[in-house]
């Protein structure tokens, strides 16, 4: 173990406990590449009938990947240390996504961008009244990533471009609504469900499932359909912008305030996400992306405005969306030859 990951079997339970709680219970790449090999490892034990995975303490599932690491390298122009963190993470979203036995992921406080990925492609994914599930990458000059463009290109509607324009943060209801969750669970009966794991399986997960808190969603997906229906990420601001409704204005405002680069990107991601067949194809499409994105984007710039600096104030490449051409946004998913994350060989393990 390397000290910010808990592995060990209970019965017949693989356990998994993300262990940084100081920050969140972020993701390292020494993390990353543990899961890896115990999930790797437990696949082939008859003896493992299930996985739980779950982050310590009650603030965070995980709230992402180590951001502050890759900023430092990226800084000091190592791009080879995020282009391997991001390749061994889709690789293990990949993984979970695929794992032939019950995963069962406990997202139980913040869960957002790399945690996401370890969570919402699960078999069985319950969130809390606790949780708060978001896509925030637009934010720092990235955009939706470990797998995350397949889970909102298949959202109802045109919520996957909404959600990942704006970074908006959801509850469990909504959550659940758009594809991130399964179940809802009170954060007190974590505890008795695991125990039940053990002994009944999967099928204690609806005996122990409630009902949600109400979310908001449901009430705005005809207004969300209209605007992201536009043909690109000018037009949607400008939809918004000519609504009298308060909600337009925030998510109008709110898409302003984020990466033009990253907010063109994200929208190009979700929408050929769609016309793809797979996860696996939605990983590869992310990795373009993130194989440049300490070279040729925002993201340096973003995680020093919001967590080196803090001064909320990123020097954006752009200053408007309107800025950004298509053949910027083209140049970032070309295709990486030799570089291309290739999932073949994790296809048949």
């Amino acid at each position: 173990m390397t000290g910010d990951l808990r592995t060990w079997r209970e019965g017949g339970l693989g356990r998994l406990v993300l262990d940084r709680p100081g920050a969140l219970n972020a993701l390292t790449h020494s993390m990353v590449r543990e899961l890896l090999e115990v999930l790797g490892a437990w696949r082939d034990v008859d003896d493992v009938t299930g996985v739980v995975i779950e982050g310590n303490g009650d603030k965070a599932f995980s709230a992402g990947g180590d951001i502050l690491g890759l900023w430092q390298h990226g800084r000091r122009g190592d791009h080879a240390f995020g282009r391997a963190f991001w390749r061994d993470e889709y690789r293990l979203d990949r993984m979970i996504a695929r794992y032939p036995k019950p995963f069962v992921a406990l997202m139980d406080g913040i869960v957002m961008g790399g945690g996401v990925g370890v969570s919402a492609h699960g078999s069985h994914r319950i969130v809390t009244e606790r949780s708060v599930v978001a896509m925030p990458e637009v934010s720092i000059g990235f955009l939706p990533d470990v797998g995350g463009t397949w889970i909102l290109s298949r959202a109802p509607g045109r919520l996957g471009e909404y959600l990942a324009l704006t970074a908006t943060r959801l509850g469990p209801a909504d959550a659940i609504a758009a594809g991130f969750a399964d179940r809802f669970m009170a954060s007190d009966r974590l505890p008795e469900l695991v125990r039940r794991l053990e002994t009944e399986g999967t099928y204690c997960v609806d005996r122990l499932a409630g009902a949600p808190p109400g979310g908001f969603l449901e009430a705005r997906l005809d207004e969300i359909d209209e605007a992201f229906s536009a043909a690109d990420g000018p037009a949607i601001v400008a939809r918004l912008e000519s609504s009298s409704s308060p909600w337009a204005d925030e998510a109008a405002s709110a898409i302003r305030r984020h990466s033009p680069l990253s907010v063109a990107c994200a929208l190009e991601a979700v929408r050929a996400a769609r016309r793809l067949a797979d996860l696996e194809s939605c990983l590869a499409m992310e990795f373009r992306f993130a194989w440049r994105a300490t070279q040729q984007t925002d993201f340096l710039e973003g995680i020093r405005a919001a967590i080196i600096d803090r001064d909320g104030r990123p020097c954006w490449r752009h200053a408007r969306l309107e800025d950004v051409t298509p053949a910027e946004v083209a140049q970032l998913f070309a295709p990486l030859g030799d570089e291309e994350l290739d999932l073949k060989g994790d296809r048949e393990r």
